[in-house]
């Protein structure tokens, strides 16, 4: 199997590259009803879900949000801009950690930042967050061409019909480890800050 000859490694460089993220003055600046709100979420999230019929955020994830202390409560059951943006890092925390975990992480944020109570608007720091995260992309397609080309070197005795299959498992087991030590250090992270979000001290 060829990589480049079957479009493959194109095909997922070309998903790196389509990578974005809704910015804090494309979500609209009127407080919306829950209904109004998962409209917006499910059209402009739509492009990262795996399969067609995926939900992409329901009344019942959004309420248990509230309920679990992971999302401040609506106003007049009406929620703001900055509801959205936590919403938002919630939607992508998720994939990677726990509940319990997304709720540390976020509850300094809210208490410090959220509706204005901060010296920086929430919207500068989610703003700041993604696009300091996007601004890794080139490095991250580096890094993906580069297990392209080790996974392509193994098992070189295997059938020839074995190839593809052995190739593609390869360089699944390659990004999943780095995924796995990653995730092992985020984890490591919030294990030492405190409820304040500061480092514990030894």
């Amino acid at each position: 199997m060829t990589f480049n000859t079957d479009n493959f490694l194109e095909s997922i460089l070309s998903s790196i590259d389509r990578m974005g993220y809704i910015k804090s003055d494309e979500i609209p600046n009127i407080e919306l009803y829950m209904d109004q709100l998962t409209t917006f979420m499910e059209k402009r999230l739509s492009n990262t879900r795996r399969h067609s019929d995926d939900k992409i955020m329901t009344k019942t994830m959004i309420n248990n949000y509230t309920k679990n202390d992971l999302l401040p409560p609506p106003e007049r059951k009406k929620y703001g801009r900055d509801h959205i943006m936590m919403l938002l890092f919630i939607y992508y925390f998720k994939n990677i950690l726990s509940m319990s975990d997304i709720k540390k992480l976020l509850t300094p944020l809210s208490r410090n930042y959220f509706n204005g109570s901060g010296e920086l608007k929430f919207s500068e720091i989610y703003d700041e967050m993604f696009e300091m995260s996007l601004s890794q992309r080139e490095d991250l397609k580096k890094f993906v061409e580069e297990q392209a080309d080790i996974v392509m070197q193994t098992c070189k005795g295997a059938k020839k019909e074995n190839e593809d299959f052995l190739h593609l498992f390869a360089f699944i087991c390659a990004l999943s480890f780095d995924a796995y030590v990653k995730k092992l250090m985020i984890e490591k992270i919030i294990d030492l800050m405190d409820d304040d979000g500061h480092p514990i001290k030894n």
